[in-house]
């Protein structure tokens, strides 16, 4: 499976991201930058964390006209999984791949730590590899990761199982604790924790690789099975 790593000026973690598909997956990846015209050779696509554009007027705000948006959201649309991390949570938003919105932290502080996650939805492409109900460790990092939405998309969200991940604790004052989400289809999901800063127990555990290894299963499946 071959992935591509989007990178906006500012992305700061997609040499993680890179990390943990080729080395601890097993899988191609490659670097694409944010002007990049075409993806269509690639299984699945990945935003990363960071600073896009300096996250200047609103995260992810500036990179949504970005001209591989265009791409991704054809990606998107042929059932391709796209996954966005962080920032690459709050480009989705923002181009509207995904509902809702980040905000700053309830406390307006930039957090760091290790979070524990329930897998609220384990019947995704991003989750088979968890069971539902468990508690997974991840880290996160984000100063804008309150995720609101409105009463009518929250029922939504419930209704049609789009909420993946949510959060052990409120820290952030994300709504009903919501730290991930799917789109209705269930190929883009974005998510505010960093799964690929847990890939190995000397970086504090795996938790986040079956994330990965949960679509890389889904695809051979989908691909290899029937090729």
């Amino acid at each position: 499976m071959k992935f591509a790593v989007i990178v906006f000026p500012g992305s700061n973690c997609d040499l993680d991201l890179y990390h943990a598909v080729k080395d601890e997956l097993g899988e191609e990846a490659e670097y694409v930058r944010h002007d990049s015209g075409d993806l269509s050779s690639f299984d699945g696509i990945l935003l990363p964390g960071g600073f896009s554009y300096g996250d200047y007027l609103r995260c992810g705000a500036i990179s949504r006209f970005s001209a591989v948006m265009g791409e991704i959201r054809k990606a998107a649309d042929a059932g391709k999984p796209v996954l966005g991390i962080c920032n690459g949570f709050q480009i989705l938003t923002e181009a509207g791949l995904l509902p809702g919105a980040l905000l700053r932290n309830k406390e307006l502080k930039f957090i760091c730590r290790t979070a524990g996650l329930t897998v609220t939805n384990a019947d995704t492409m991003f989750t088979s590899e968890y069971t539902e109900g468990e508690t997974i460790r991840i880290p996160v990092a984000h100063g804008e990761g309150n995720y609101y939405c409105d009463d009518q998309t929250l029922e939504r969200l419930k209704l049609n199982r789009q909420i993946v991940f949510t959060y052990s604790e409120d820290f952030n004052g994300s709504r009903e604790g919501i730290a991930g989400i799917v789109n209705e289809r269930g190929n883009v999901l974005g998510m505010m924790p960093h799964p690929e800063r847990a890939v190995h127990e000397l970086i504090g555990g795996t938790d986040g690789l079956r994330l990965f290894r949960s679509i890389v299963k889904q695809w051979r499946e989908a691909h290899v099975a029937h090729a």
